[in-house]
């Protein structure tokens, strides 16, 4: 007999092992977990280890692992999203000035202008942001 089996279970990993066991019996079979449940996995896995947490959940030990590793389901790395803020010191004129953005799904936008009007920011930005639904 294997002594890692023999193991016991720690009191976390059965509290959320009972929490799946809920969900799977009002769910139809291979129905996706939520994400809170596959959250409290991650962070159980941090604590314990993979196995330990992956074997008696039933959970995908690969699946687990990328997830802890920080990568989503799709494959790829998975980032907050990020705000950049620029002040000037004191306001400067610019004779000409490009902006480029892209979206998280691969969208790009460029803005290029010349004068001393800045376009409306916020509008372009929103404008931009709902077309990609």
């Amino acid at each position: 007999m294997n002594s890692k089996s023999a193991l016991p279970v720690p009191d976390p990993i059965l509290q959320l092992q009972r929490q799946l066991d809920q969900f799977r019996s009002i769910q139809p079979h291979r129905t996706r977990l939520p994400e809170t449940l596959w959250q409290a996995a991650v962070e159980l896995a941090r604590e314990h280890g993979l196995h330990p947490v992956a074997r008696p959940l039933g959970l995908d030990y690969m699946g687990l692992k990328r997830r802890l590793a920080g990568v989503s389901v799709a494959g790829k790395k998975a980032t907050a999203p990020a705000f950049v803020e620029l002040i000037a010191a004191h306001p400067a004129t610019m004779a000409e000035c490009v902006i480029e953005f892209e979206s998280s799904v691969g969208s790009k936008m460029r803005i290029q202008w010349k004068g001393s009007s800045t376009p409306d920011w916020a509008s372009l930005f929103r404008g931009w942001r709902e077309s990609e639904r």
